[in-house]
């Protein structure tokens, strides 16, 4: 008499409906606690004492200034770091050669150096006790506590977004299609735009996006070069805190709700974009799509 041995599957992750739902649980509450409601606070309190001190506030020269010094970092800075990204996205996936882990390394330096030190260690460099600040002196620049300081401390904190969304992708794309492009008498610009460009565009927008809002909201690095001196050199986030300082905290909040505005946006961005890139890969992976 034969019996046929039956194994038991062994129990997944998360099929016990009591874990998951602790586990569900336990998100919701923090995602209320640490992220929708300081949102919320931001809203009710800018309109605490009515719109028309919200607009007072919004439309202040002093806020009008502090928004435009932040767009101006932010028009500056994301255009050169998505230069910079590209280009040694390419370089360290695309090609062989001396010094590529040390680049690697380099890139990542400002995600695991505190923007503060980096303020402090560009007042080393460009101070009137600096490295360079003599010589600056002597030809009357000016880097610190002006806006070109503002500009480069933002630039280096945000120089490793752009790269490091690309560097990944680029990895697992390989160099077949460049080599072939180049093997057919493509030139290394044409390989680029007709090739590698259109195979990383949603990466390189999504990466655009999270260095344009680290721009918008940078505030250690920028705090020790700008001076904070007001209506000159305040970016938006050094603003707020110069009117909580000032015992303005309904001012502080309206200011505030500028920023919490951009970051609403660019979730919604970082989103489409994710969905278009999502959708694109399921249609170029959808065997019916390849052979219509």
């Amino acid at each position: 008499m034969s019996t046929v041995s039956t194994r038991r599957k062994p129990p997944r992750v998360g099929d016990a409906p009591l874990f998951r739902r602790s586990l569900i649980g336990i998100v919701l509450v923090l995602v209320a606690f640490v992220i929708i409601a300081p949102l919320v606070i931001i809203g009710v309190e800018a309109f605490s004492k009515g719109w028309q001190l919200y607009r007072d506030t919004v439309i202040h020269p002093d806020t009008l200034h502090a928004v435009m010094l932040t767009v101006l970092a932010a028009l500056i800075a994301v255009p050169v770091n998505t230069v910079f990204g590209i280009a040694a996205a390419w370089a360290i996936t695309k090609f062989d050669f001396w010094g590529r882990r040390f680049l690697l390394v380099v890139i990542e330096i400002p995600f695991s150096v505190s923007p503060i030190v980096a303020g402090v260690a560009y007042l080393f460099v460009y101070g009137l006790q600096g490295l360079f600040g003599p010589w600056l002196d002597a030809h009357d620049i000016k880097i610190l506590f002006a806006v070109p300081g503002i500009i480069i401390a933002s630039m280096f904190v945000t120089a490793p977004f752009v790269a490091r969304e690309l560097i990944p992708l680029m990895q697992a794309q390989g160099r077949d299609l460049e080599e072939a492009s180049t093997s057919l008498g493509a030139s290394g610009w044409r390989t680029f735009f007709s090739v590698t460009l259109p195979n990383v565009k949603w990466a390189l927008l999504y990466g655009v996006i999270l260095c344009n809002a680290r721009v918008m909201g940078e505030f250690g690095a920028v705090s020790i070069v700008s001076g904070n001196i007001r209506g000159q050199t305040n970016t938006l986030p050094l603003h707020i805190e110069l009117l909580y300082h000032d015992y303005n905290a309904t001012g502080a909040f309206a200011a505030a709700s500028i920023l919490a505005l951009i970051a609403v946006f660019t979730i919604i961005a970082k989103v489409a974009l994710e969905r278009q890139g999502a959708g694109r890969v399921r249609k170029t992976d959808n065997p019916a799509e390849k052979t219509s």
